[in-house]
């Protein structure tokens, strides 16, 4: 004969996969609020980073293409606070470097190198050859060619809609920015676009790094 039990007690969520299944739900919902929610009245995860800027027409257009080839299902750019990671790749990102991100592309997958700190590192004309044919001048890459970019006008006729989407959710695109994007796009393919992308990312942070560093190795010589 079973012996009675209290209603409010481990054996009810045992016997009862239901009241377990509520329980568990009401419980990771509280902690994901109490995680998340101090986050939106943080300035370090509100306010942009220092030299943290909206993107201009012609790199916002590349982030267009970029998520539509989806390369963020191949590249993360995120780097996390590991030193492996760091030193491969540059300081590790911060959340001020990101609320300009409609939407984010942190991305989770890693199948070729973090982008995060790419923007500097190669010249235009590397990028174009390695969207053109990757093996040229990484032999052992497993990227596809994007070669098409190279003959595709970028979009210019939707670039001052999307702009303006971006300024009311927060984005400080200015009027004259806006008016003067598709003078910034014309002319320009979807490649020069992408590119244009590729050498922004991360350079503000790198900058303000090597200035900081600058500063402080100048202070230690006098």
């Amino acid at each position: 004969m079973s012996k009675p039990y209290k209603f409010f007690s481990h054996e009810t969520f045992e016997r009862n996969i239901g009241w377990l299944i509520i329980a568990t739900i009401m419980v990771v919902s509280i902690a994901g609020l109490v995680q998340i929610v101090p986050l939106f009245f943080q300035h370090s995860t509100t306010q942009p980073s220092p030299g943290i800027v909206p993107f201009p027409a012609l790199s916002l257009a590349g982030r267009d293409i970029y998520q539509r080839e989806g390369c963020v299902g191949c590249h993360s750019q995120q780097i996390r606070t590991l030193r492996s990671e760091t030193e491969r790749y540059g300081p590790y990102s911060l959340a001020g470097e990101s609320v300009y991100d409609h939407p984010f592309l942190w991305g989770s997958k890693r199948t070729g190198p973090d982008l995060a700190r790419v923007g500097g590192r190669y010249s235009d004309e590397w990028h174009r050859i390695h969207f053109r044919n990757p093996r040229d001048v990484v032999p052992e890459s497993n990227m596809p060619a994007y070669p098409y970019l190279q003959h595709a006008a970028a979009n210019a006729g939707s670039i001052q809609a999307h702009m303006k989407a971006l300024r009311r959710l927060g984005v400080p695109y200015t009027d004259e920015a806006i008016e003067n994007a598709p003078k910034e796009l014309e002319g320009k393919t979807e490649e020069d676009a992408l590119i244009a992308y590729m050498q922004g990312l991360g350079i503000h942070r790198r900058s303000t790094n090597t200035a900081v560093v600058s500063t402080s190795t100048a202070d230690a010589a006098k």
